[in-house]
């Protein structure tokens, strides 16, 4: 594969391009359901093929196969030249920061290929997890899933680069429906991790399942929450939710030069507390693994916001000349077939010193709000305005946990948030999902988020929100 991704970017330089790089992907992804004892599906897709890029005067040319054939290939080469030549009196002309091309081989360590497992023995896990998921008072529905994905991608271009990555990513998940006078309430929850099949054999799904189950089963019987705005503790998922949705965006580097985020202009500005740091890392532990982005460069530890104030933005190869910084490694692309854009890879806040108990002690009356149970939100990146829905949470009173409350709603200006935060947890947690992803543009992407607990001095509660 190597030596016919070095044919295209042989043939793109002799056709005249300024600039060239090829990707082949091979990405095989299982997904098992189970539901309510029985066995929902057993799917498994496997897809392959190379996407060429080239630039012309500016302007970029662009296309796939699935064919790994020279001869297709090369066609498809003179057909990603043809488009950008049409393209350049069109577009506005594209600058590509300077990077030292990389040659390098990333494969993630894994004990157990997932291949290696029979389906029989997954199929068993997966179903007693399942029954575990119908233990439950009230319990109506018990919906499992066991997802697998592996990720080979090669990366080759006209600078050099010579970039190989494998990345094998696991995960359980269950989603739980209670019933309890005429209301109910869903409850999901997943857990994933780059890691081999030895992350599904070590860990305890049936009691995983089981406690999704009780939650739903407590929190359809829970009051509603008194709607207004209160002292808030956010457990590390929610915060990693909050930085991914109402931050995150907002600091991509495309969306800041369109001037479509609030963070445009505010490079060095104070946004949040002073306790308060922020990162974008590929290589945090127990998120999900981004060695390289699919422009070659390495993924940076980018600084989002230090001590407060905003220090950086999620950049590309293209954006980072337009706002005078350099790359931070954040182009990546769905798959062969589509182009780079910016994107996240995992978000979180730096841990504090405060004890769970030290982050409790000091409210008088307020709330935990929990992620477990969360079923997402929306934010309005321009506007910087953010509603979400979280899980079960708990009232807070005299410095004490009290009683559960229903899932509740979210709602504030994002920057107002950040400069609410008064203390913040020295305990610290990232998560990814093999389930889903961030979608953005058509794309998905794999990410991670996370940080500690953190406590907010207000925040807009409602019910729910849906």
């Amino acid at each position: 594969m190597e030596d016919l991704l070095q044919y295209l970017t042989n043939k793109a330089r002799d056709l005249g391009v300024q600039y060239t790089d090829s990707r082949f992907q091979d990405v095989k992804q299982t997904l098992i359901t189970a539901e309510n004892g029985s066995l929902r599906s057993y799917e498994s897709d496997r897809s392959f093929g190379v996407g060429i890029r080239v630039l012309v005067d500016g302007a970029w040319g662009i296309a796939s196969s699935t064919i790994l054939d020279r001869k297709v290939l090369g066609q498809k080469v003179s057909e990603a030249v043809r488009m950008a030549k049409a393209a350049r009196k069109l577009t506005a002309s594209t600058r590509l920061a300077k990077v030292k091309p990389v040659e390098a081989t990333f494969k993630l360590p894994i004990k157990i290929d997932p291949d290696n497992i029979p389906p029989d023995v997954k199929v068993k896990a997966l179903l007693e997890a399942n029954k575990s998921g119908r233990s439950g008072a009230g319990i109506k529905n018990s919906f499992s899933r066991l997802g697998f994905l592996r990720d080979v991608r090669m990366f080759t271009s006209s600078e050099g680069a010579k970039i190989k990555t494998d990345i094998t990513t696991c995960g359980f998940s269950q989603s739980s429906v209670a019933e309890a006078n005429g209301s109910m309430e869903r409850v999901p929850e997943q857990r994933s991790q780059c890691a081999g099949y030895e992350f599904i054999e070590d860990g305890d799904w049936n009691t995983f399942a089981g406690e999704v189950s009780q939650l739903a089963s407590k929190a359809v019987a829970a009051p509603m929450p008194p709607p207004g705005t209160h002292v808030a503790i956010l457990d590390p998922e929610l915060i990693g939710l909050f930085l991914h949705e109402a931050l995150g965006h907002a600091s991509e580097g495309d969306l800041v030069v369109s001037k479509e985020s609030v963070l445009e202009g505010r490079l060095g500005d104070s946004i949040a507390s002073e306790s308060v740091t922020i990162y974008d890392d590929g290589l945090i532990s127990s998120g999900y693994v981004v060695p390289f982005d699919d422009e070659g460069v390495p993924k940076t530890k980018t600084t989002i916001v230090e001590k407060g104030r905003l220090a950086g933005f999620l950049l590309s190869r293209d954006t980072a000349p337009e706002l005078g910084l350099e790359p931070t490694g954040n182009a990546r692309a769905q798959s062969f077939e589509h182009k780079p854009i910016v994107r996240m890879t995992n978000v979180y806040m730096q841990p504090g010193s405060y004890s769970f108990d030290e982050l409790l002690r000091e409210i008088d009356y307020g709330f935990y709000i929990r992620g477990r149970g969360s079923l997402g939100g929306q934010v309005d990146v321009g506007g910087g305005t953010f509603t979400f829905r979280a899980g079960p949470s708990y009232l807070i009173e005299k410095g004490e946990l009290k009683h559960m409350v229903r899932a509740v709603s979210l709602a504030g200006k994002v920057l107002e948030t950040l400069r609410t935060i008064d203390a913040i947890g020295k305990d610290f947690t990232v998560t990814t999902s093999v389930f889903g992803g961030c979608g953005k543009d058509g794309q998905m992407a794999k990410v991670g988020d996370g940080g500690p607990h953190v406590r907010l001095g207000k925040l807009t509660i409602g019910g729910r929100t849906d």
